[in-house]
């Protein structure tokens, strides 16, 4: 399998700072469908009609509400995952054809998994209105100054479709959108041959964006609009959970889908050891800056203004150890009695 480096547009924007005070990650219940499910871009199987919209996207920083709208449907049985995304769009383009090219420079629909959610080796698909996606697995995020894409790695038995309602690549009329129904299957998550790594009565950590460029038409043909220096314009970043950062690779903030099997209605509650976490990686960003700015790991919280955690009322005080190599910050939970870890790196352990 190939290695690449790549720094680029959408995730060079790498940076440490804190979301926004009060973005909390958006929770979504993905139910069980026992229904044969047919992948056509349409919205028309019976099971699709069962099951709510998410909230409707917004910006990367949770800021602004995006100038079209956005919302998916999510589904799944012992095979795969299924997700059904609606995309408002007036004008609907797209002119990459080839699998595992940068699909992001076209608008796009994007799907980020993480299935342990301790924000190393997780997954990324890209798909644009023709249907051609760019399927990637990272180790590590962007962050880490450690830029590896596994480019090459494809989603075995990966399904999608998109249907059109209007005209793709017609500048002289106006369109309604598109929707793009995807099913992914359950094994090309698998760690080991024959792992059962189905998400039953679980959650993973996952997030969307959907990616939204000016244009301009040039002798035909839409294209991404340029500045007066001929630089394209930045794109849009819209977002099913906040990120409070132009920055899709912090997976510590990604929402929570929980997939229920349960019949009827069901609910979930972000575990507190989660909110645990966001602290952890509070605590990680900041070491992070302190190392900019000093070159070294500080070696107590309390250079780092934060020597206490309090989660739903409960104080905690986390330990920082340094190494030769880096540190750690660790905390017992008291609401599971284990032993939430961070890294250096920001591997999450537990």
């Amino acid at each position: 399998m190939k290695c690449i480096s790549v720094v680029l547009g959408l995730i060079s924007v790498i940076g440490f700072s804190q979301s926004p005070k009060g973005i909390i990650p958006k929770s979504y219940v993905a139910y069980k469908t026992a229904d044969k499910m047919v992948i056509d871009g349409d919205d028309s199987d019976a099971s699709w009609s069962k099951v709510d919209w998410s909230d409707p996207f917004i910006d990367i920083e949770g800021i602004e509400k995006p100038k079209y709208n956005t919302k998916v449907k999510m589904l799944w049985d012992e095979t795969h995952f299924y997700i059904l995304a609606k995309l408002e769009e007036p004008h609907v383009w797209a002119n990459l054809k080839q699998r595992d090219t940068i699909i992001f420079y076209n608008n796009d629909f994007e799907v980020f998994i993480d299935p342990d959610g301790d924000t190393f080796n997780y997954y990324e698909l890209e798909i644009n209105a023709l249907d051609t996606a760019w399927d990637l697995f990272l180790s590590k995020p962007y962050r880490e100054n450690d830029l590896v894409v596994l480019n090459d790695w494809n989603i075995t038995g990966l399904q999608s479709a998109v249907k059109i309602k209007g005209t793709l690549n017609n500048p002289n009329d106006t369109d309604e959108g598109w929707m793009l129904e995807i099913a992914i299957p359950w094994a090309a998550y698998q760690k080991s041959y024959g792992e059962d790594n189905v998400p039953r009565d679980n959650f993973w950590r996952v997030n969307f964006s959907r990616v939204n460029w000016q244009h301009d038409i040039i002798n035909g043909k839409y294209e991404r609009k340029k500045d007066a220096a001929g630089k394209f314009l930045p794109e849009y970043n819209w977002v099913w959970s906040p990120q409070g950062v132009i920055n899709m690779h912090e997976p510590e903030k990604w929402g929570y889908v929980y997939f229920s099997s349960k019949e009827g209605k069901d609910s979930f509650t972000i575990p507190q050891d989660e909110k645990l976490k966001w602290e952890l990686y509070t605590l990680y960003r900041a070491q992070k800056r302190y190392y900019q700015k000093n070159n070294v790991w500080a070696k107590s919280l309390e250079l780092l203004n934060k020597s206490s955690i309090v989660v739903d009322g409960k104080m905690m005080k986390p330990v920082l150890e340094n190494y030769k190599e880096g540190y750690t910050i660790s905390v017992k939970s008291p609401f599971s009695n284990k032993i939430l870890t961070i890294k250096e790196d920001g591997q999450f352990l537990k």
